[in-house]
């Protein structure tokens, strides 16, 4: 992948960072995710306060989608409950035709194994184990193929352009790095969907930006579908699709 650079009195030059990129690609007309008319609360001193408050919409596969808002609008609770892990007060997800909230605790869990790779703004990691173990923690748990194993991770070290980290311990790494490496390990299973939530937030603007050039790289050259949290504006022309949230609600949903 190369490394990203670009920097110009330390101010990003987006140009400059995110100018090898592919084209972005036009997205398809099939819906992987549907969100229907979704309210989510939580208890308060005093009272319930509405976080989301009727959120509904379609994502399609292969977009980029960013969801933006200032801190507190209820981007993370809104990603939370289309991963099944909040479940709304009213409403429903779905999907592709099946509701997520039928399914089983233990099915929203395989989904969330099979389907989709994470990456959150602190990731967690298993500190005992050096990078290349904990970026192949994903498929110890579903193959015992070692020789497939570590040439999946190799290979996914590789492209995120840390591989001369490999037999390093985590916490050795600097944050841009330990971020590249939660994408790597996000990748092991070759999930189509890939969910962000504020995965530069503790990152300075240069390894922020080498981060989401690698998430949109792979949006267009692998047409993976990104889902996206951020209150950072600069990366929000990288997107297909941007959903605007304010005080629990959409204000705004565009696409290119």
């Amino acid at each position: 992948m190369g490394q990203t650079n670009g920097l110009v009195n330390n101010q990003l030059d987006s140009n400059q960072v995110y100018k090898d990129l592919p084209p972005k690609k036009r997205r398809s007309h099939k819906v992987v995710i549907k969100a229907k008319k979704i309210w989510k609360s939580f208890p308060s001193v005093s009272g319930r306060v509405n976080v989301l408050k009727n959120i509904s919409f379609n994502l399609y596969s292969g977009e980029f989608v960013i969801i933006f808002g200032p801190s507190g609008c209820g981007k993370s609770t809104l990603l939370h409950t289309i991963l099944g892990l909040e479940h709304p007060d009213q409403g429903q997800i779905f999907l592709r035709y099946q509701n997520l909230y039928d399914m089983s605790e233990d099915d929203r869990t395989t989904w969330r194994k099979r389907k989709t790779g994470m990456v959150f703004q602190q990731p967690n990691w298993i500190r005992s184990l050096n990078v290349q173990d904990n970026v192949a923690y994903p498929l110890f748990l579903t193959s015992s193929n070692k020789k497939h194993i570590k040439a999946r991770v190799n290979e996914l070290l590789e492209m995120v352009g840390i591989s001369d980290l490999a037999y390093k311990k985590p916490m050795e790494l600097s944050g841009g790095e330990q971020q590249k490496a939660a994408l790597a390990r996000a990748l092991t299973t070759d999930p189509g969907i890939i969910i962000a939530d504020e995965p530069t937030g503790n990152l300075d603007s240069k390894s922020g930006a080498e981060l989401i050039r690698l998430i949109a790289w792979l949006n267009r050259a692998k047409r993976k579908m990104i889902i996206m949290v951020t209150h950072d504006s600069s990366f929000l022309n990288l997107a297909t699709r941007r959903i605007y949230m304010k005080d629990g609600q959409i204000i705004k949903d565009e696409h290119d």
